[in-house]
Order: structure tokens, then sequence, then C-alpha cells
């Protein structure tokens, strides 16, 4: 359970990582010097907006695909359970009957001790 909680909190500081790189890079503008150097540093409210939308594009549809997953995979899930469920009673019904018969037959090769 801890290595899926570093795993979730590594891929979130990736993910946070990327977004402020390219809040920081500059922009790529084909067209002349003096236009590049003027909007070097800023982005667009288009192009945040575009980002922002990308990025939730992108985490409903891994979302999406792994609720897909887990709802496919569901019904195995709780038929191993239930395999297992049943193998623990049969289990507890042989060790309970086991018990019973052991403890009701007398047992003829232990000799009887006698008190003095």
């Amino acid at each position: 359970m801890r290595g899926q909680q570093d795993q979730q909190s590594r891929v979130f500081c990736e993910l946070s990582a990327l977004v402020f790189n390219l809040l920081r890079s500059p922009a790529l503008v084909v067209g002349s010097p003096s236009r590049r150097s003027s909007s070097a540093g800023q982005i667009t409210p288009a192009g945040f907006a575009s980002l922002l939308l990308g990025i939730s594009v992108a985490l409903m549809l891994c979302g999406s695909v792994t609720f897909f997953i887990g709802f496919m995979l569901m019904p195995w899930v709780l038929g191993l359970v239930m395999v297992f469920y049943v193998a623990g009673i049969l289990s507890s019904l042989s060790v309970l009957g086991r018990s019973i018969l052991c403890y009701a037959t007398p047992r003829k090769d232990l000799p009887e001790w006698k008190l003095l």
C-alpha cells in the first residue's frame, strides 16, 4: 500500500513539474526576432486554457480506462473471493469433523495409564 502511495505521489510530482515547466518555458513563435523577444516569457490565456483542458481530458481518459478495467475485473475478483470463502468453509468443516471423529473413537494403540 505504501509503494502505491509513493508511486502516485511521484506521478503527481512529475505531472506538476511538467505543468510548471510548460508555464515557465518561452512560447515558440515563428516570426521575426523582435516578436520572439517580446513574448518570450508569457503564455496566452487561450494557451493556458488549452493546457488545462488537455490535462483534464488526459486525467479523465486515464480515470475512465481505470474504471473500465476495474469494472471488467470485478466479477473475476468476486468469483475468486467466493472460491476462497468456500475453500475456507470446507477446510474448517474438515478440521471440525476430524476432531469430532478422533475424540469419539478410542485409541487402542495407546496403553492405559494406571494410577498407583
